[in-house]
């Protein structure tokens, strides 16, 4: 078992941690005060091909594999959380699905566009009555003259709405008689769900004002409304009525994502608390050497690099074509509740400080609730876990 990484994944570790060093820190603190997207690092994300990392060359990916990916999200984290999720949400959400079921017409239309980042990506699953219940889907497709009329609403979508913005893959429920009617009760029996693409700019189809939120401020969330919005019956995605399955694959490929970004929040607190703790001078001395500001940086530091080992194990699981539900909802699970606490540890090692927004840790902290809710939340991964022991 070697726990060293290749040259190649060092060589991506590196490249991204010096670019968000130099050029997403320096700006960090305004993106998100102005909650600004960051459209001039997401085009510079682009140029140096991480927009794409592990898809192949062919389809204009830059060839990686899911631990590059998952090195790359960490690190961005580690500097500022709306970024990551960004190129996470494009990545695990918006291109992963049309890269796994889509055509090759569909693959040959998105794909090089989308791994370039020259247009970002979105997945509309969530609806204000199908959240942790992802398969109660009330968002409708009907079949009607070779086209798909769609009427519904998604909430809580990354990167719907922003100008670069180029489709959306939702989830709808395509044979209405298996539906209970109209109502999206289960009582007529199970829905055919399935996965429609419809890009931006569709008549019919609106992302709607942004959310004002906690966290994430530079990242775009918003949700959308399709009123009669018709695309052609070839936008499905994949087979018909295959939705339910092909989402639940996206959501354990997306947790690898989302726990490289717990694991990259909480080293970035780790890395301020430690900074300041060795600058803050109280009662004659550094406060790094009192015992109980050297007792909450050991825990984290220790707690940090066993999730960071459970994220890597995941990616690697994956990469090597065996089952990785399990590890990656345990990796979502740990990273979720460790980016909070650490954040917490962070902000409390910096007093009155860590209360103050032009701090970095007091953006952490708003930023990591979101990752013991988002992809599913903590409540979710334990039933996940817990199924997958056979409870």
């Amino acid at each position: 078992m070697d726990f060293d990484l290749s040259p190649d994944h060092e060589l991506i570790r590196r490249t991204v941690r010096d670019f968000a060093q130099g050029e997403i820190a320096p700006v960090a603190e305004q993106l998100d005060r102005t909650k600004s997207f960051p459209y001039e690092i997401v085009a510079r994300l682009g140029e140096l091909g991480l927009m794409g990392i592990p898809f192949p060359q062919e389809v204009g990916g830059a060839g990686g594999d899911t631990l590059a990916y998952a090195l790359a999200v960490e690190e961005l984290a580690r500097v500022d959380s709306s970024v990551a999720i960004t190129l996470c949400a494009h990545t695990s959400l918006g291109t992963q699905p049309i890269y796994l079921f889509g055509n090759e017409r569909q693959r040959q239309e998105w794909l090089p566009r989308l791994c370039a980042g020259e247009i970002l990506g979105a997945f509309g699953l969530t609806e204000p009555e199908a959240g942790s219940d992802a398969g109660n889907t009330r968002t409708r497709a009907r079949a009607q003259d070779g086209e798909w009329v769609i009427d519904g609403a998604k909430q809580f979508i990354t990167n719907a709405g922003t100008r670069i913005s180029g489709l959306v893959t939702i989830t709808a429920v395509t044979d209405l008689s298996a539906a209970g009617g109209g109502s999206g009760s289960r009582s007529g029996g199970e829905k055919e769900i399935s996965n429609i693409l419809v890009p931006n700019g569709t008549p019919g189809y609106e992302p709607g004002e942004p959310y004002r939120k906690m966290g994430w401020n530079a990242s775009d969330t918003r949700p959308l409304s399709f009123t009669d919005c018709r695309v052609p019956e070839e936008s499905l995605l994949g087979q018909r009525g295959a939705g339910l399955r092909q989402f639940l694959k996206i959501l354990d490929i997306g947790r690898i994502g989302v726990a490289a970004m717990g694991v990259g929040l909480a080293q970035g607190a780790l890395d301020e608390a430690l900074a300041y703790a060795k600058q803050r001078i109280a009662f004659g001395r550094a406060i790094s050497k009192f015992q109980s500001i050297q007792a909450k940086l050991a825990d984290m530091a220790t707690e940090i690099e066993a999730a960071r080992l459970l994220v890597y194990k995941a990616a690697l699981q994956k990469d090597a074509g065996v089952d990785f539900t399990l590890t990656a909802a345990q990796a979502k699970l740990k990273t979720g509740r460790l980016a909070v606490r650490c954040t917490e540890e962070a902000v409390q090692i910096h007093g009155g400080y860590g209360y103050i927004e032009e701090y970095p840790v007091c953006r952490f902290y708003r930023d990591a609730k979101i990752l013991t809710i988002g992809e599913g939340t903590d409540e979710v991964q334990q039933m996940v876990i817990a199924r997958a022991l056979g409870a």
